[in-house]
């Protein structure tokens, strides 16, 4: 007869959930050197961490060498247990936070990158009434891609998150935010910059290296990127924005973002009446989740920011 081990104490503590949440970051991030970044903790903290959830598990987790980085079978089974445990956590804080009236708890947002310059400031205005309001509340961003902001509030990871209009998803709900504009940008180092306007078409712009986001986008906005020599990419609008700032590369960037860099004449918009597209944002919440006082009370006041 094969007997199970008891692997885990009795009780699991703060500690425990810590190395498992590090454990997580590492598997989603696909190592150690990007869990980095995103722990902010050092790598050989991240190590050490690993190495003594294996000891308390008793099994190995990952591979990590000069072969590369990979998860084990044993490592994916416990990743999945994880999700589910950190989800349940999740939840277990909002059905607190629902029986609580007094409005103490915390509240995760997740948001799409490079927003924080947008004009109207909906979801700043937004915080500091709640925490005007309320404060004791917690407060906790993550600047994650749009989809990961889906899937996190899907999962209970987040409470709100702040994604483009790319697609809409059943089990989600969308109150519409922002309408931001973007435009055709070069450097001052760029060739194109002191060129007449009225000279520029698309035969112009195909002579020159353009960068391209590899990110989803609706088609009416890829109909205006399909006008550049794509020679770079970026996964995020500040990639896009060092790339154009070496007078190399011309591309798309928010208008709002590219501001501080067109106030100092280092950067112009090239035929901004003709080279321009709008992405629309929303915020998104979670379909039948469960009440959460905090949550209500931010959606309130992200309403009267309109």
């Amino acid at each position: 007869m094969i007997r199970s081990k008891n692997l885990l104490p009795r009780q699991l503590g703060d500690t425990h959930i810590r190395l498992l949440r590090i454990f997580k970051i590492v598997i989603e991030s696909g190592g150690f050197a990007a869990a980095e970044i995103e722990l902010n903790i050092s790598r050989p903290a991240i190590s050490l961490a690993i190495s003594e959830l294996e000891s308390l598990l008793k099994m190995r987790l990952c591979h990590r060498g000069r072969s590369g980085f990979s998860i084990t079978e044993q490592g994916s089974k416990v990743y999945d247990s994880a999700l589910q445990l950190l989800s349940s956590l999740e939840i277990f804080k909002t059905q607190i936070n629902a029986i609580n009236t007094d409005l103490v708890g915390e509240l995760n947002i997740g948001i799409t990158d490079n927003m924080v310059t947008i004009p109207q400031m909906r979801i700043t205005r937004a915080i500091s009434a709640l925490k005007n309001m309320a404060s004791e509340i917690i407060i906790n961003i993550r600047m994650i891609p749009p989809n990961e902001v889906e899937t996190s509030i899907l999962d209970g990871q987040l409470h709100i998150g702040i994604v483009p209009d790319l697609r809409t998803l059943p089990g989600l709900t969308y109150m519409p935010l922002y309408k931001e504009k973007s435009l055709l940008y070069c450097s001052e180092m760029h060739p194109l910059f002191n060129q007449d306007t009225s000279l520029i078409n698309d035969n112009t712009l195909a002579k020159y290296d353009g960068v391209v986001p590899n990110y989803p986008q609706p088609a009416t906005i890829k109909r205006q990127q399909k006008v550049l020599k794509a020679m770079a990419s970026s996964t995020d609008r500040e990639g896009i924005a060092f790339l154009i700032l070496t007078g190399r590369f011309i591309g798309f960037l928010p208008e709002h973002f590219a501001q501080r860099w067109v106030s100092l004449d280092s950067m112009r918009a090239i035929e901004p009446h003709h080279r321009r597209f709008d992405t629309h944002y929303s915020a998104i919440t979670r379909k039948g989740a469960r009440e959460n006082l905090i949550l209500e009370a931010f959606l309130e006041e992200i309403k009267k920011t309109h």
